[in-house]
């Protein structure tokens, strides 16, 4: 078989992609679906065309052209590949991004792209994105995943990208799925060609790149936060493919019910193209698409649907809640259920801490010192060990009391404070005086010292003119916080 690069080189004429072929995985490619059925899986080279229908193997004269005529073959294709986007026209969703004034817009416009993360949950686009990029650009892209790759993997694709530089060609891109995976030693491999312009880098991922990725390769990267589609967008993508795709077009489908199906789609595009294969793999003849028949199929399905981690989003909010309701029996199901799917620990000690401040919070501030230790022991102790401190804070945080208090306190006065526009001055006696001229100008003056009154209190003005007897903080109720009610009440005197 030959390299892409001798192709390339040795090419007089079009030539056809065959996908049950092992390619480079950068090579940008597409489809295409005739009338009669055939479909052209086509590389994507500028100056280089599709064949036309009336070429087969045997009448060509390169043995690694191949065209698929079969529509079983076809079919083999997952329905999300096939409607693959081939450019930002046909990319569905992340108006903010691809939109008419979006930063990816002037990206293809001007050809300078700097290194960037794509952060967003599973099946919004990230890898669709950043094929568009380069497809359009022309420019050469690697790809990795995280999951099985290693540092001589990157070390390997950095000395490929250096040996083909010349003296103003674009660096390539290198694409690595899942980035979040990759450990510390893996991520400082990439920073030299990173910082030297030998390549530039595309990360996706589903976690925070803040708790992520190491600060160093963080700040040489432009961070672009992906949304889940909307039901709307849902509905788009699902015209598209009932009116684009050739074989669900020959099933004849009709839809008449989208509750069940966008429900279970949870804003993943992939998961809703995923669902429409696994009801037309499971209906003979034509297809009709209503709440019972998606409930219907993904129950006979669900250890498919659920095997490479479909339900991530929908377990974790079910998780969420199950402590949020107090149900500890409930949060220990979902728990047992993200585990044994192979979900990250660190994830979920992480939302225990979120948790912690935002529905227990000030009701058993302990809440918080539980999760953070939670936290810190699934770091340094790994599965299977971390299951046990998971359930142990998972228990805690679902039987205690609950308040939201802190979180809408912060909600309140953030929301007030940007709709605020009178840019209100700081009182001058709580000002900051580290020189003579703040001094002169009263910063700090008759400010006075908490700590030499009784009771390490005394009554003064800390709001802005205009903003006093201002109410942020509602105490929740509960024990923890009725005392703290009682002793604002002591303190200010009715003023709050």
């Amino acid at each position: 078989m030959l390299k892409i690069q001798q192709i390339v080189k040795s090419l007089h004429r079009p030539f056809v992609y065959c996908p049950y072929i092992r390619y480079p995985e950068d090579v940008p490619y597409s489809y295409e679906q005739k009338p009669n059925g055939t479909t052209y899986v086509i590389i994507a080279f500028p100056r280089f065309f599709a064949a036309s229908p009336t070429n087969t193997i045997s009448t060509c004269n390169f043995d690694y052209l191949c065209i698929i005529t079969n529509m079983t073959q076809q079919s083999n294709i997952p329905l999300a590949e096939r409607l693959r986007p081939q450019s930002l026209d046909d990319y569905i969703g992340q108006e903010h991004l691809v939109g008419p004034d979006g930063v990816f817009r002037r990206f293809i416009e001007t050809g300078n792209v700097p290194s960037f993360i794509l952060w967003g949950p599973p099946g919004v686009g990230k890898t669709t994105l950043a094929r568009l990029v380069a497809s359009a650009l022309g420019r050469r892209m690697f790809t990795l995943s995280a999951i099985n790759s290693g540092v001589k993997d990157v070390r390997d694709i950095i000395d490929q990208a250096r040996k083909q530089k010349f003296f103003n060609t674009p660096a390539p891109f290198l694409f690595i799925d899942e980035i979040h995976r990759f450990n510390k030693a893996q991520q400082d491999s990439l920073l030299g060609a990173v910082e030297q312009g030998d390549i530039t880098l595309i990360g996706a991922t589903t976690e925070n790149p803040s708790f992520e990725v190491i600060s160093p390769l963080l700040s040489r990267c432009q961070v672009y936060v992906l949304k889940a589609m909307d039901d709307t967008q849902l509905r788009e993508l699902l015209d598209r493919a009932l009116n684009s795709d050739s074989i669900l077009k020959e099933r004849h489908v009709e839809v008449h019910e989208t509750t069940a199906l966008f429900g279970f789609a949870g804003g993943d595009a992939r998961k809703l193209l995923n669902i429409l294969d696994i009801i037309a793999a499971a209906t003979q003849g034509d297809i009709t698409i209503d709440d019972r028949t998606v409930t219907d199929a993904l129950q006979q399905n669900i250890a498919t649907y659920d095997k490479n981690g479909e339900m991530h989003y929908d377990i974790i909010s079910a998780f969420i809640k199950s402590v949020r309701g107090s149900d500890p029996n409930a949060a220990i199901y979902y728990l047992a259920r993200m585990l044994n799917a192979g979900e990250d620990p660190k994830f979920i000690a992480r939302r225990l801490v979120i948790l912690a401040s935002e529905d227990i919070g000030l009701a058993n501030p302990n809440g918080l010192l539980l999760a953070n230790a939670c936290f810190d022991t699934v770091h340094k102790i790994g599965m299977p060990e971390a299951r046990i401190p998971l359930a142990e804070a998972t228990i805690y945080l679902a039987t205690s009391p609950k308040s939201n208090s802190a979180y809408m306190a912060i909600n309140n006065a953030m929301q007030f404070a940007m709709h605020d526009t009178n840019n209100r001055p700081v009182p001058l006696h709580i000002r900051n005086a580290p020189t003579k001229l703040m001094k002169e100008l009263n910063y700090g003056k008759d400010y006075k010292y908490a700590h030499d009154f009784a009771g390490n209190f005394v009554e003064q003005e800390f709001m802005p003119a205009g903003l006093e007897g201002s109410r942020f903080y509602e105490p929740g109720d509960n024990p923890k916080e009725a005392e703290l009610a009682r002793r604002i009440a002591q303190l200010w005197k009715g003023k709050y």
